[in-house]
C-alpha cells in the first residue's frame, strides 16, 4: 500500500485537491506539454516570471491534466498567504491532509506520510519564501524517491537538478482562431481579451475592424494574462479604441514619454496604478484595507475592519460590489455565503498604498480585534446549534485567523490577547486537527504573557487538554498544576472544574479508573454548580467510559444518558457524538450488539458531518468489535483496516482512548484466528485503500447514494442526475447543454461529486454507477 493517497479514509472530501478553473483557460498549449516533458524527466520544475504572467494557472492546468499519472495525488500548496517561513511545513502538511496529533518534527512527519508516495507536489508563489522552499523541496525529493515537485517563483529555486522554465506572455499574432463568426485569427493575447472582453460586454468578437486596435492594447500591456484580464473589464465603460487611447496616455505619463517596450513588472503596475485611480477614493480606501486579508474575506469582516474613517459602515456593501464590478475584489461561493479575495499582485498593491499612507498599523489592529471578537462568540456558541456552522466558519479563515494570532504575538503589548484568543480556539485546534499548530500558537502565549490571570490559566487547561491528546502527560500534569495555582488564588472555580476533568483524562489513560472517576466526579459537580454545560458533557462522557471499563453498568448508561439530555437540550453536536459513542461502547460490553451498534452508527453520522477524524476512528473500532462479536469477521477485518488507516493519517490511536486498547487486540486476536493469517490481511487491505465516502458508507451500512435527506446518504438529487450522465461518457458542457445550465455549475457539480466520493476521476464516477445500477 503506498503511503498517501488522496482517495484514502482521512482525506476530506470538503477541500478539493486542486481548485476548479473558474475561467476557460486560454492557449499555453507549447508551455503546457514542455511542462509535461521535463517532469518526465526531471522531479523538480520550476516555472518562473514575473507577477500576472500565469505561472499559477499554468502549474494547475499541467496538473489537472497529468493527475492520472500520480496515484497518490497532485497537491497544491499556496504560499502567497504565507507571511511566516514557520508556516512553510504547517501549510504543506495541510495542504496533504497530514493530520498528526504527536509531538514530532513536522518535517519528520511529513516525509514519513509521503515515503513512498507517487505524487506531485506544487508549490505556488515560493519567491518571498525562497530559501525555506528549495530546502524543503531538496530534502523531499532526497527522502521521497517517487515524489516530484511542480513549483512556481519570480526566480529559480536553485536546487542541483532542478529543470527551469520561463513563462513568456501570451503571443498577440499566431493561428489561434477568436471568433467562429468572423474567421479570425490571431494570438493567445487577443483570444484571451476577447473572451474576458465577451463576458462583461455580451457579444463582443474580434473583426477584422477591431482587430489591429486589440492586438495593441495587448501589445501596451506587454500581453500578461492578469494586464489583459484587468484591462478587458474596461469595456463595460470604454470601447477597445478609448481603452488603447487611455493606456497610452497613462504609460506615457508612468515613462516620462518615452516610447520602448516597457519592463512587465512595469506596465503591470501601470496597469494597476490606473485601475486605482478609476476607483473612487472610498473604493481606494477599501482596497487598501482589504489588503490586511489573508485567504479572502466576508462582507462582515469587510465592515468590521474597513468601516471608518472615510467608508460609511453602510457604504461598505456598495463599496464591494464596485470593487468587484473592476475586478479588484474576486467573488467566490462558499455554502451559503459570498467571500471576496484579492489577487495577490493586487493585494500586494494594495497593501503597499496603506502602508504609505500610515494606516497599516491600524488597520491590521482592527482585524485582529474582528477575528478576536469573531473567536469569542464562536466560543460562545460552540455548545449549541450553530456547532457545525461554526467549524466551518473557522475551517475557512484559518489563515485570517494565523495573521491575527502573529500580530498580537509580534506587536508589544498584545500577547494576552493572543493567548486569550489561542486558549478560546480550542475546539477548532481539536476537532479540525490542528493540535500542533494550536499548541505552538499556546505555548507562544504562555512564554511571553507570564501574568497570573484568568486567561492564563484557561490556556494552561486548554493547552493540558491538547497535551493528554498527543501522549505527552507529564507536560499536562506541569500545566495543570500551575492553572490549579492560579484558579485557587483567583477564586477560578471553572478553571478548577476543567483541571479535574483532564487529571482524569491522565488517570484513565494510566489504567486508574477508580482515581479518574473521583476526578471526573469532581470536574462534574463543579460545572453543575457554575452552569456550564460544554464541561458538564464532557465530564458526562468520560465518566460514562471510565464506569463502563470499571464494570458499573448501571453508573455508565445513567451518565451516558444525562450526558445526552444535556447535549440534546441545546442542539449540541460534537459531545453528543462521543456520549452517544460511549453508549454505544457500554451496551456492547452487555452483550446487547443491535443496540450498540445503532448507537455507533449514529455517532458515525454526526461526525462524518462534523468531519472529525480522531471520533470517526473511535466509531470505525467499536464497529468492528461489534462485528467480530456477531462473528461477522470478514467486516471485522474491513473495518480494522478502515481504522488502520485512519488512526495513521492522524498520527496514531489517540492517547484519550488508550485504555480501550485491551478490547481492540482481542477483537484483532479473534478476528485473525477466525479468518486465518492470509484471509485476515486481505479483508484489512480492502478496508484501508477503501475511499472515505465508501468507508463511510461501508461503515454505516448505508447504499452507496440515494437523494439526500436527513438519513446522511451522499449525493443531491441534481448531483445524482449528473452522476448519471458523466457515466454515459457527457462532457461537462455536454451535461450542461442538456440540463439547461452554466457549463461552470456543471463542473461544479463533478467537482463535488468528486470530492463526496472520494474519487479522483470520471472514470471512478462511472465505474460506481454501474455497480449502483448492478446492484439494484
Amino acid at each position: 500500500m503506498n503511503a498517501l493517497n488522496s482517495d484514502r479514509v482521512g482525506s476530506r472530501p470538503h477541500r478539493p485537491r486542486l481548485p476548479a478553473e473558474l475561467t476557460s483557460f486560454v492557449g499555453r498549449r507549447h508551455e503546457v506539454a514542455e511542462v509535461k516533458r521535463l517532469l518526465s524527466v526531471s522531479r523538480l520544475v520550476t516555472l518562473i516570471g514575473v507577477g500576472g504572467v500565469g505561472k499559477t494557472r499554468l502549474a494547475l492546468r499541467v496538473g489537472m491534466l497529468i493527475h492520472r499519472s500520480f496515484p497518490d495525488g497532485v497537491w497544491l500548496v499556496e504560499l502567497a498567504e504565507l507571511n511566516n517561513r514557520n508556516l512553510l511545513l504547517p501549510a504543506v502538511c495541510d495542504a496533504l491532509r497530514i493530520d498528526d496529533v504527536s509531538t514530532r518534527p513536522a518535517l519528520e512527519v511529513l516525509i514519513d506520510h509521503i515515503r513512498d508516495a507517487h505524487g506531485l507536489l506544487i508549490l505556488d508563489n515560493c519567491e518571498h519564501l525562497l530559501p525555506e522552499s528549495a530546502s524543503l523541496a531538496e530534502t523531499l525529493l532526497h527522502e521521497c524517491p517517487r515524489l516530484r515537485i511542480l513549483a512556481t517563483s519570480r526566480q529559480a529555486l536553485g536546487i542541483v537538478s532542478e529543470q527551469t522554465l520561463s513563462v513568456p506572455s501570451l503571443p498577440v499574432t499566431g493561428r489561434a482562431l477568436t471568433s467562429p463568426d468572423t474567421g479570425v485569427v490571431a494570438g493567445d493575447a487577443v483570444r484571451l481579451f476577447a473572451e474576458r472582453a465577451e463576458a462583461v460586454v455580451p457579444g463582443f468578437i474580434v473583426t477584422e475592424d477591431n482587430r489591429e486596435t486589440v492586438e495593441r492594447i495587448c501589445r501596451r500591456l506587454d500581453a500578461l494574462p492578469l494586464a489583459i484580464e484587468l484591462a478587458a473589464v474596461r469595456l463595460r465603460a470604454l470601447s477597445v479604441t478609448q481603452l488603447l487611447a487611455r493606456l497610452d496616455d497613462r504609460f506615457r505619463l508612468l515613462t516620462c514619454g518615452s516610447r520602448t517596450v516597457l519592463p512587465r513588472h512595469q506596465t503591470l503596475r501601470a496597469l494597476i496604478d490606473w485601475s486605482y485611480g478609476l476607483c473612487t477614493e472610498p473604493e481606494r480606501l477599501l482596497w487598501e484595507r482589504v489588503s490586511v486579508f489573508s485567504g479572502g474575506l466576508d462582507l462582515e469582516a469587510a465592515e468590521s475592519v474597513c468601516a471608518g474613517d472615510g467608508i460609511a459602515r453602510q457604504d461598505v456593501l456598495d463599496l464591494v460590489i464596485g470593487l468587484v464590478d473592476k475586478s479588484v475584489l474576486l467573488r467566490e461561493e462558499h455554502a451559503e455565503t459570498v467571500r471576496y479575495r484579492l489577487l495577490e499582485t493586487i493585494r500586494q498593491y494594495g497593501h503597499e498604498r496603506l502602508i504609505a499612507s500610515d494606516g497599516e498599523a491600524h488597520v491590521q489592529r482592527r482585524h485582529r480585534d474582528h477575528y478576536r471578537d469573531l473567536v469569542a462568540r464562536a466560543d460562545r456558541e460552540w455548545f449549541g446549534p450553530d456547532q457545525v456552522a461554526w467549524l466551518t466558519r473557522l475551517r475557512t479563515e484559518h489563515p485570517n485567523l494565523r495573521a491575527a494570532l502573529e500580530y498580537s504575538f509580534a506587536t508589544p503589548g498584545q500577547s494576552a490577547v493572543g493567548l486569550e484568543m489561542s486558549a478560546r480556539l480550542r475546539h477548532h485546534w481539536i476537532v479540525n486537527y490542528y493540535l500542533t499548530e494550536g499548541r505552538d500558537w499556546l505555548d507562544r502565549g504562555l512564554a511571553a504573557a507570564r501574568e497570573p490571570t484568568a486567561e492564563r490559566a484557561g490556556a494552561l487547561w486548554a493547552d493540558a487538554w491538547m497535551a493528554v491528546m498527543q501522549g505527552q502527560s507529564g507536560q499536562a500534569m506541569s500545566m495543570l498544576h500551575e492553572a490549579r495555582t492560579i484558579a485557587d488564588r483567583l477564586g477560578c472555580r471553572s478553571v478548577n472544574a476543567y483541571v479535574a476533568l483532564c487529571c482524569g483524562m491522565i488517570a484513565m489513560y494510566a489504567g486508574d479508573a477508580d482515581s479518574a472517576i473521583r476526578y471526573y466526579e469532581d470536574g462534574v459537580a463543579a460545572h453543575r454548580a457554575t452552569g456550564d454545560r460544554e464541561g458538564l458533557a464532557l465530564g458526562l462522557i468520560w465518566l460514562s467510559l471510565a464506569c463502563s471499563f470499571r464494570g458499573d453498568s448501571k453508573s455508565a448508561m445513567a451518565y451516558g444518558e444525562e450526558g445526552l439530555a444535556v447535549c440534546e437540550a441545546s442542539g449540541e453536536r460534537w459531545h453528543r457524538a462521543y456520549v452517544t459513542m460511549a453508549l454505544g461502547v457500554e451496551s456492547r460490553r452487555q452483550g446487547d450488539l443491535r443496540r450498540a451498534a445503532e448507537l455507533e452508527r449514529r455517532s458515525l453520522r454526526f461526525h462524518r458531518e462534523l468531519d472529525d477524524p480522531l471520533g470517526m476512528g473511535v466509531d470505525f473500532e467499536v464497529l468492528a468489535w461489534i462485528a467480530a462479536a456477531e462473528e461477522d469477521h470478514e467486516r471485522a477485518a474491513r473495518l480494522l483496516g478502515i481504522l488502520r488507516t485512519t488512526w495513521r493519517l492522524i498520527g496514531a490511536p489517540p492517547s484519550g482512548y488508550g485504555h480501550l486498547a485491551g478490547c481492540h487486540d482481542e477483537c484483532v486476536s479473534c478476528v485473525r484466528t477466525a479468518l486465518g493469517d492470509r484471509a485476515f490481511a486481505a479483508a484489512c487491505e480492502e478496508g484501508a485503500v477503501m475511499p472515505l465516502g465508501t468507508a463511510l458508507t461501508y461503515a454505516l451500512g448505508e447504499r452507496l447514494a440515494t437523494a439526500a435527506g436527513s438519513d446522511g446518504s451522499l449525493l443531491t438529487r441534481r448531483e445524482e442526475e449528473i452522476a448519471h450522465l458523466v457515466s454515459e461518457g457527457m462532457s461537462n458542457r455536454d451535461i450542461a447543454a442538456k440540463l439547461v445550465i452554466a457549463q461552470r455549475t456543471a463542473e461544479g457539480h463533478v467537482e463535488h461529486i468528486l470530492n463526496k466520493l472520494g474519487f479522483n476521476s470520471r472514470a471512478q464516477i462511472a465505474a460506481w454507477m454501474g455497480q449502483r445500477k448492478t446492484s439494484d
